[in-house]
């Protein structure tokens, strides 16, 4: 008999969001399972670096209280989950504005468990509402004869409308709508140009990390209904949280770091560290790109960059733990930026101020005192307080960090190969943070109904081969 060292009835390669969804599902249902992964830490791209006591995020995606996978997985029911403040901030003409603020914005900073819960409570209202609103202690958005910058009282009834229709849209409608870039579809839906280029626009390319939005029209709708069903988030403690909830989940040594894998198949994966190691199944949730290289044949989609800097302050800027968004678009750099200690707290230490913000679009960026200047000369703007005396944290860049979705996009990729081979990834979903547990869900069942396993059913026995 092989050691437990040496086999496994499931080896996952990557130690990522996707991988450790997957393996959390195998071992409930009672299959062993090896995670091999070739970083020294686990979460891939959700990953926090701890610096002098703050925690930077490496590439800060958002969540949303309304995305079921945070309720789907047992060990992500009870994730503590830091709030936004209702709907966002967007800076237009020198001031800030409240917008965006729907039915759910009552829900307050706990478990993923509970805000899920009180965003379902969406379904049994009749219409999600949307408003806007002055930030306090500014000053009035217009001037006699002016242009309200986020346009007037009919416009915000058409948005108010636009993500009420989205917000209690069945997903089978919005997925049989044409598919179009998400740009081109805007324009088309009877919104005025100046709330599409002031909020709508400068919101979706936050959500999908895409500014030209090229992204499917599909998956942008289902980013805003995500939007206007829920509040944009946070896990408390940096990204790691989640992935670090799933792995706590398995058994001890289910996941190794630091593994390079040399070879691979359905029935053994070779490794520098550990020899091989023998399975019955291979699921494969690295990022696209690796993935590609261990599978041959599968395809490599283009990806939005993002650059993330994390900056601290002698006071914070602003207090309101929004997310602010340049509703100017040619204001600066900058495609949306937070104060991220007044979200999460426990991400700075005691009297400190963090502030996150990020850069879309630079495939290369510029020297980093050239783009921290850039960058601080637009967060000056955006939060109207001199930036001077700001202390760079951190320049956290990655030329892959969102694989782009354009049309035609499949939301639901193939995560069966063939009997015995897998493959999960945000790659093969929507990507985001849903859409890469969903997609380790989804491997992890299509691997049980191979393996003759129900989902959940304990610690049953494995079916052995005839």
């Amino acid at each position: 008999m092989l050691s437990s060292e040496h086999h496994a009835d499931v080896v996952i390669i990557g130690a990522g969001i996707a991988g450790l969804s997957a393996a959390h599902q195998l071992t409930r249902a009672g299959v062993t399972v090896s995670v091999l992964e070739a970083a020294p830490y686990i979460g891939g791209r959700m990953a926090t670096e701890n610096l002098d006591g703050f925690r930077l995020d490496r590439i800060g995606q958002l969540l949303n209280t309304s995305y079921p996978e945070l309720i789907r997985a047992p060990a992500l029911r009870d994730a503590s989950l830091r709030m936004f403040s209702p709907g966002v901030l967007v800076h237009s003409e020198g001031r800030r504005h409240r917008a965006g603020v729907t039915v759910t914005a009552t829900v307050t900073a706990g478990s993923a468990r509970g805000a899920l819960t009180a965003a379902r409570a969406l379904a049994s209202a009749p219409r999600a509402r949307a408003v806007r609103s002055r930030v306090p202690g500014t000053r009035a958005a217009t001037r006699p004869g002016s242009r309200p910058p986020l346009g007037n009282a009919l416009d915000q009834a058409r948005l108010h409308a636009a993500l009420g229709r989205l917000a209690t849209t069945p997903v089978t409608r919005l997925l049989a709508r044409p598919e179009r870039p998400a740009l081109a579809a805007l324009s088309a839906r009877g919104l005025p140009a100046r709330t599409v280029d002031g909020f709508v626009r400068p919101l979706l390319s936050a959500l999908l990390c895409d500014p030209d939005l090229t992204t499917s029209s599909r998956c942008a709708d289902l980013a805003l209904r995500s939007f206007a069903r829920g509040r944009l988030c946070v896990p408390e403690g940096g990204a790691a949280a989640l992935p670090e909830l799933l792995a706590a989940t398995l058994p001890p040594g289910t996941v190794r770091t630091g593994v390079c894998v040399t070879d691979a198949s359905i029935s053994a994966v070779g490794t520098k560290e550990h020899g091989e190691i023998t399975c019955r199944s291979l699921l494969v949730a690295t990022g696209a790109r690796a993935a590609a290289e261990l599978l041959p044949g599968l395809r490599v989609p283009d990806f939005h960059p993002v650059t993330v800097l994390h900056h601290t302050a002698p006071t914070a800027p602003l207090t309101d733990p929004a997310l602010l968004l340049d509703g100017d678009r040619r204001g600066g750099p900058v495609a949306h930026t937070t104060v991220m200690s007044a979200v999460d707290p426990s991400r700075a230490p005691a009297g400190r101020t963090l502030i996150s913000s990020t850069v879309l679009g630079l495939r290369t960026p510029p020297p980093g005192a050239e783009l921290d200047g850039a960058v601080r000369a637009h967060l000056a703007t955006l939060y109207g307080v001199s930036t001077d005396d700001w202390e760079l944290l951190a320049v956290q860049h990655d030329p892959e960090a969102v694989p782009a979705m354009p049309p035609p996009h499949d939301l639901r990729r193939q995560v069966r190969l063939l009997s015995g081979l897998y493959v999960c990834g945000d790659h093969r979903d929507t990507s985001t943070v849903q859409g890469a547990l969903s997609s380790g869900r989804r491997a992890a069942y299509a691997i049980l109904d191979d393996l003759g396993v129900r989902p959940d059913q304990g610690t049953a026995q494995i079916p052995t081969a005839a």
